[in-house]
């Protein structure tokens, strides 16, 4: 069974920078979506960015221009790169690999920003 290990995130002021790693333990085939996805208290879990496969990029209107999901194929890894962070950034943030017929999840990750 494939897991997909996070890394990154934790306690950053606001106006800073994070990046967040997601990394298949193993190879996924067909793949169609590579993203993340965030969970604030009390509120459901949304798409903050999707990588469509094979290039096109999808972002929440909010985190348009300071976040950017990339991927690398030989680490079979997906990034999250975020800048210019804000206190409403703040969440357990998830990757997610969607192939023809499997869905992964990542068990998610902090991300507190706070001055």
């Amino acid at each position: 069974q494939v897991q997909l290990v996070q890394s990154g995130g934790g306690l950053v002021q606001p106006g800073g920078s994070l990046r967040l790693s997601c990394t298949a333990s193993g190879s996924i085939v067909d793949i169609v979506t590579m993203g993340w996805y965030r969970q604030a208290p009390g509120q459901e879990r949304a798409s903050v960015a999707l990588l469509i496969l094979p290039e096109t990029t999808q972002y929440e209107a909010s985190v348009q221009g300071r976040f950017t999901v990339s991927r690398d194929n030989a680490k079979n890894t997906v990034y999250l790169q975020m800048n210019e962070l804000k206190p409403e950034d703040t969440a357990d943030y998830y990757c997610r690999i969607r192939a023809v017929d499997m869905d992964y999840w990542g068990n998610g990750t902090l991300v507190t920003v706070s001055s």
